[in-house]
């Protein structure tokens, strides 16, 4: 993928819409519904955006979503991109690097996620504080695309100040709400109980197939990030439920009134500084 690309693709979006949006949404499994709130939505398949890839993934509906919410304008990933799909990591990141030269400054990542901590219960949240890349892969490797260093700091993966504005909305939502470590993993099969066991022993609060690699591509365009887990199951070994990607939908979906508010708080409380 070159700048050029990325100028054809930041081009097509400036041609759907009017609104130039700073903030952007990324919305995990079973998370997606959040996108209906949207006002004044123009929705375009990824399939129709040039060089975008299309999702592939139950849950992931594999569109983009350009409107306002509480007046704010936003651009939402309703679904994302995984490298267990067959994609390169660029391809994963690529939706993100358009956004930023569309004009988002400010980008919240959400998430499906397996706990580890033995304080977290299914339908309870996480709120990002750090992560660890076990991909075994990183979307920077490669020619340095000019919109970074070639090197970025990863000191604050997370900004603290969008943390504790989402931190507010949560409480707010009156939902368990809790800060942690993410493991980012490739998947697609969920970790054996060994692994369960190794990723908590590490630091590990939460883990998951997702968000790591996009976190690394915003952050190196200079992006503040937050993110955002919804924890719809333990780990392997830490309950006796069988884990399924339609179970770990059902738990999202139920966790869906409570995602809403917490991220509608959050848009509000950001309004002022976009």
């Amino acid at each position: 993928m070159t700048m050029e690309n990325l100028r054809e693709s930041a081009a097509f979006l400036q041609k759907k819409t009017a609104l130039r949006p700073k903030l952007a949404f990324v919305l995990g499994s079973g998370l997606s519904g959040f996108a209906d709130k949207v006002e004044g939505a123009v929705r375009i398949r990824y399939s129709d955006i040039p060089h975008f890839a299309a999702s592939t993934v139950e849950g992931h509906p594999g569109q983009l979503v350009l409107g306002t919410l509480a007046g704010v304008p936003v651009a939402l990933m309703q679904g994302r991109l995984h490298a267990y799909e067959g994609l390169t990591q660029q391809q994963v990141v690529f939706p993100l690097r358009t956004l930023a030269q569309f004009g988002v400054t400010h980008l919240l990542l959400t998430n499906a996620a397996g706990g580890l901590n033995p304080k977290m219960k299914p339908g309870d949240f996480m709120v990002l504080r750090d992560h660890m890349n076990l991909t075994g892969a990183n979307p920077l490797v490669g020619a340095n695309l000019p919109v970074g260093p070639r090197f970025p700091d990863m000191t604050e993966p997370y900004d603290k100040k969008l943390n504790k504005l989402l931190l507010a909305g949560l409480k707010k939502a009156k939902a368990r709400v809790h800060q942690g470590v993410y493991v980012g993993v490739l998947g697609p099969t969920y970790e054996t109980a060994a692994e369960i066991r190794f990723y908590r022993k590490i630091g590990g609060d939460a883990v998951g197939m997702s968000t790591v690699a996009e976190t690394i591509a915003a952050r190196h365009a200079g992006l503040h990030v937050a993110a955002l887990s919804c924890i719809t199951n333990l780990g392997t070994g830490l309950s006796q439920v069988k884990l399924s990607h339609e179970d770990v939908k059902d738990v999202a979906d139920r966790a869906a009134n409570k995602f809403t508010l917490a991220l509608l708080e959050f848009t509000k409380s950001l309004a002022s500084e976009l």
